[in-house]
């Protein structure tokens, strides 16, 4: 008796988007939402933003299209048509701070400060939301809780969910072979990141988010979070070595996805998480 395809959504980073091959198309078996949060993605809408056609300043189509996602807030409403059967989450893009004003909130990502948009006054008179702050964990719990409501309110609730726990790698392993620790760490150009404070960050979401969601799969490879000069993206703590994804790869098919690995689908091809 045939099967469906899987329908694979993706509400998360690279770390995961980078487990499909990119051959520069979008493909019909997997929804890439990335660049965003949980609290921004439940927020309305950024009101009166004016948004470019083409995408500015050297921002790529797929990053503007993700940037513009997140501040127009269509993210949950393509999610839902998707009708996906998998939906993988993973909060490695939660580590941008937020952008608040009187109704709304936005991801200060590294697309939003190349786009030029923050000179635009909606988004220049925002005040800023640190991401390891207290309020920004309010936040992100009272999101997390409506979004687990989401997903028991609406045809999302059928689609097998699986969460991919991953961390910032400490150590790079050099060409040569040699395990050696990742410095110089930031989140945007000139703003430092401690590497463990936001280790800590991402166990306490995902200890929050599997208690408030229906049972999900987990799926990790602890022994592989080494971080990679050579990756396609460039060094980052969260740009991981070949054996990582292969590890990540052998646990989703070991939960029926093994299909969409052996076949040459393309993914949405986009940026460095």
């Amino acid at each position: 008796m045939p099967t469906t395809a899987p329908r694979i959504a993706i509400v998360g980073s690279c770390i995961t988007r980078d487990l499909w091959p990119i051959h520069g198309g979008g493909s019909e078996a997997v929804l890439y939402i990335s660049r965003t949060g949980l609290p921004s993605l439940l927020a309305a809408p950024v009101p009166g933003l004016r948004t470019a056609r083409t995408p500015p300043g050297d921002l790529r189509r797929h990053e503007h299209n993700a940037l513009v996602a997140d501040l127009e807030k269509t993210a949950l409403a393509r999610l839902v048509a998707f009708e996906p059967t998998h939906i993988i989450f993973d909060f490695i893009d939660e580590r941008f701070d937020l952008l608040a004003a009187a109704g709304w909130l936005a991801t200060h990502s590294a697309e939003l400060e190349r786009s030029g948009y923050r000179a635009q006054p909606v988004l220049s008179s925002a005040r800023t939301v640190p991401r390891l702050s207290g309020a920004c964990e309010r936040l992100w719990r009272q999101a997390a809780g409506e979004f687990a409501a989401l997903v028991r309110a609406t045809q999302l609730g059928r689609a097998e969910l699986i969460l991919h726990a991953a961390r910032w790698a400490s150590d790079q392993r050099l060409p040569d072979g040699r395990v050696v620790p990742v410095v110089g760490v930031d989140i945007l150009t000139g703003v430092p990141a401690e590497i463990a404070a936001y280790n800590a960050l991402l166990q306490r979401q995902e200890d929050t988010f599997a208690a408030l969601m229906p049972p999900m799969a987990r799926i990790e490879a602890v022994g592989q979070r080494l971080a990679d000069p050579a990756h396609q993206w460039g060094l980052s703590p969260f740009h991981y070595v070949p054996e990582y994804y292969a590890e990540i790869r052998r646990q989703l098919a070991a939960l029926g996805l093994a299909e969409v690995f052996s076949a040459p689908a393309a993914a949405p091809s986009a940026p460095a998480g």
